[in-house]
């Protein structure tokens, strides 16, 4: 009984009604009106939302259109409540997004077999996605998962006036680790360097994601500098305890990582304080853009490999046209790395 099913209605026996027949098939939550409702929604998103059409002040139809206007809340089914039977009227429901109907006066048994019906479905759409945005060999987040946080994450610094830090991370010469040792040995190593990169994150908000190959990400909320740096220091440190051993590596004795760090605070040249008048910013709307941040990180990674590898640099997001400024972070001293 883990499902969440927010019933919406103005009428309070409709939904004593409703709250009745639903009995025992989920945890229900109720809202009188749609403002409500969507405050609701917006602390934790249902897993179905039973809709009343016709309600005073904002509508049903409104109520639906700021969900699907809304890229987290998009996937939750909405049924609408209704006493219109007209072909026109669900016509026009069903173009916004509403996933089933279910007619005034209600069939106990019908809105039972409805109900179950959009919860499994549900079910089985939830477990799809998580399988899309997890990565299969590492069990980190996907490619695809980390560029909607990221976007998500951008927009969300944009509002609250929030620092936002990006750091990539690559295995050094990872393709002479897999011609030395084999591909089953690459993804074992692969696996444990995601372990460590896991581990070094200490917040759940933090997303770490491996984004192809041998290169991850790490995505860090409301992260200056200062912390994405300690970050980096972690991330060095664990995966130097791993100690894989790594014979044909150019750098050092055992597998190493470099890092490159894209941050966007305070100090920021381009960082933008929001208004009250304009706390919903968009990218449009705002000096820089995520993929800004994701080309600041891009171009400390390439620095911080030209550097000699095994280390970490960081680029300022208003610096991505003067890459020189990239600067090493320091490098942990109790890592041994070859001669040139």
């Amino acid at each position: 009984m883990n499902d969440t099913i927010l019933l919406v209605d103005d009428d309070p026996g409709t939904i004593q009604l409703l709250g009745r027949i639903l009995s025992g098939v989920g945890n229900l939550q109720f809202a009188c009106n749609g403002e409500d409702a969507l405050r609701m929604v917006h602390k934790a998103a249902p897993d179905l939302i039973l809709l009343d059409a016709e309600m005073p002040g904002m509508s049903g139809f409104q109520v639906l259109d700021s969900l699907k206007a809304e890229p987290p809340l998009v996937d939750v089914p909405v049924i609408f409540v209704t006493s219109h039977g007209e072909a026109g009227f669900e016509v026009s429901a069903l173009e916004m997004g509403a996933a089933d109907f279910i007619s005034k006066p209600f069939k106990s048994s019908l809105v039972l077999a409805r109900v179950n019906t959009h919860l499994r479905l549900k079910r089985m759409t939830d477990e799809l996605r998580r399988i899309a945005l997890t990565d299969s060999l590492t069990g980190l987040a996907s490619r695809r998962h980390f560029d909607d946080s990221l976007q998500r994450e951008w927009l969300r610094a944009l509002r609250e006036g929030d620092p936002l830090s990006l750091l990539l991370i690559d295995i050094d010469h990872f393709k002479l680790y897999n011609d030395r040792y084999g591909h089953p040995k690459g993804d074992a190593c692969l696996r444990q360097v995601a372990e460590a990169l896991a581990a070094a994150c200490l917040r759940p908000v933090d997303l770490v994601a491996r984004c192809g190959g041998e290169e991850f990400a790490i995505l860090l909320p409301q992260t200056p500098r200062g912390g994405a740096e300690h970050a980096a220091h972690r991330i060095l440190d664990k995966v130097a305890a791993l100690g894989i051993r790594h014979g044909a590596s150019l750098t050092a004795e055992n597998v190493t990582v470099s890092i490159g760090i894209g941050c966007y605070d305070e100090v920021s040249a381009c960082w933008s304080i929001p208004s009250a008048e304009h706390r919903y910013a968009s990218d449009r709307n705002a000096r820089g853009a995520a993929s800004d941040l994701v080309l600041a990180a891009d171009k400390a990674l390439y620095s911080a490999k030209h550097a000699g590898r095994a280390r970490a640099r960081l680029l300022d997001m208003a610096d991505i046209d003067a890459a020189h400024l990239a600067r090493d972070i320091g490098r942990p001293s109790n890592r041994p790395l070859r001669a040139a």
